[in-house]
């Protein structure tokens, strides 16, 4: 699926954002907060108009794509990830609004690119993700911020990276080795309250 293509697709995201999205600025602010400091100017950022639909907020001049659920919320979710797993991402998006969620989307999109349907890069791509309890947008700051990375490795195995599976902060683990879905996680350990 071309690039162009999938990004100018309109997704309607349901009743998973809410109808009077925040300003374009205040996602863009949100959503790139996920990238690391030094590639959020040139991220590309998807984001929610007022109906709900996912548009282009801003044009990228780097490899990234980023995203935020609402950063008004009560829960603050961003990522960003590399422009080659677009359509993985957009694919799970739509799979998300019509209530696939956790193994079950999985097992779709993994099928699906089994099946040559769907695009999964087979070199290593990053994906960044942020979590938090609320997003400030006056000060730019998400509370209880948590940041973890992704990186897909289609296929690894524990013998082809040298890391468990057995999940852990502060060190890397491989979860689901040997799909099309495997993924090395980086966990930093939790903030301590």
């Amino acid at each position: 699926m071309k690039m162009s293509i999938v990004l100018s697709t309109v997704l309607v995201a349901s009743a998973l954002f809410a109808a009077d999205a925040p300003a374009p600025a205040t996602q863009i602010a949100a959503a790139v907060l996920a990238a690391p400091a030094e590639l959020r100017d040139g991220a590309a950022v998807l984001g929610y108009n007022a109906q709900g639909e996912l548009v282009r907020l801003r044009e990228g001049k780097n490899e990234l794509i980023c995203l935020a659920s609402d950063p008004a919320s009560a829960k603050f979710h961003a990522a960003c990830y590399h422009k080659d797993l677009e359509p993985y991402m957009a694919r799970g998006r739509e799979l998300l609004a019509k209530k696939v969620t956790g193994n079950d989307r999985n097992d779709v999109r993994w099928q699906e690119v089994a099946d040559g349907k769907l695009f999964m890069p087979h070199e290593p791509r990053t994906l960044y993700v942020l979590d938090g309890s609320s997003y400030d947008a006056a000060t730019g700051k998400v509370a209880d911020a948590y940041l973890r990375w992704v990186i897909y490795t289609p296929f690894a195995t524990p013998q082809s990276t040298g890391l468990s599976t057995k999940a852990s902060d502060g060190a890397p683990w491989l979860m689901s080795p040997g799909t099309v879905g495997a993924h090395i996680m980086i966990n930093p350990p939790r903030p301590k309250k």
